[in-house]
């Protein structure tokens, strides 16, 4: 007869986990001798070793209790089926860690590769993240309605990028979003701006800019996505 603490030593589990088996019915809770002790025999031993084997090979506990005593047959059956189901649970797992590495992959799981490397660089610039968002969410609506135009637009606005004018006007139409409405600053920006694209429309008749990528110079399309400042802005460059 031995104790709950020699028979945890002997199997290589804890008392905790002695008592976890024992409210789970695996494993029967002895009666307790004149000292109050629980006093356990080679057979709980002999059960607690083989419900540990069990445990540590992946058995769910519901299914241990079943398989204790189980011939050879039934056993190999069962085990099969448990392996099945670990397999289906291992592909699940991956499935799970290729979605976190794309996540992982920030804006390239939402857009494509282009507009990601054009959001980098609008990174790398030193644009806001918030107007970085504003960005992307554009892209992705823009990729959904019309994919073969999207393609079109992030060329040319990776091109229009490369134009230190364009990109000094940019990022000065970022910055203009925490400007008052009624900054006098609003504008010269509006008017550097309508005259920037006028001259780069007249430069190039054969490859013109369309009106979606002038449109996001003062993107208003989205909710939440304009302030004062920028409303401010946009009316003056279509006055």
């Amino acid at each position: 007869m031995i104790t709950i603490g020699q028979l945890a030593d002997y199997a290589g589990v804890t008392i905790k986990a002695i008592r976890h088996y024992h409210e789970r019915g695996l494993l029967p809770e002895p009666d307790r001798d004149s000292s109050g002790y629980r006093r356990y025999t080679a057979k709980d031993a002999i059960d607690l070793v083989k419900i540990r084997t069990l445990a540590n090979a992946g058995v769910p506990l519901a299914r241990i209790k079943d398989l204790l005593d189980a011939e050879p047959d039934a056993l190999a059956a069962a085990i099969a089926e448990i392996d099945h189901n670990l397999q289906d649970r291992i592909e699940e797992l991956r499935r799970t860690r290729d979605q976190l590495a794309e996540l992982r992959g920030g804006d390239r799981l939402f857009v494509a590769s282009e507009v990601a490397d054009h959001l980098d660089d609008l990174r790398e610039l030193g644009v806001s993240e918030r107007r970085i968002r504003v960005e992307r969410d554009g892209w992705i609506l823009m990729q959904t309605a019309s994919p073969e135009d999207a393609r079109v637009w992030i060329a040319e606005k990776r091109e229009l990028m490369t134009d230190p004018e364009f990109r000094a006007l940019y990022l000065e139409h970022d910055a203009a979003y925490d400007w008052s409405p009624n900054d006098p600053r609003l504008p010269a920006l509006a008017d550097r701006t309508r005259d920037w694209f006028a001259k780069h429309h007249s430069r190039s008749e054969s490859r013109p800019v369309h009106n979606p990528t002038i449109a996001r110079l003062a993107e208003q399309s989205q909710p939440g996505a304009s302030s004062p400042a920028w409303d401010r802005l946009a009316q003056l460059m279509e006055g």
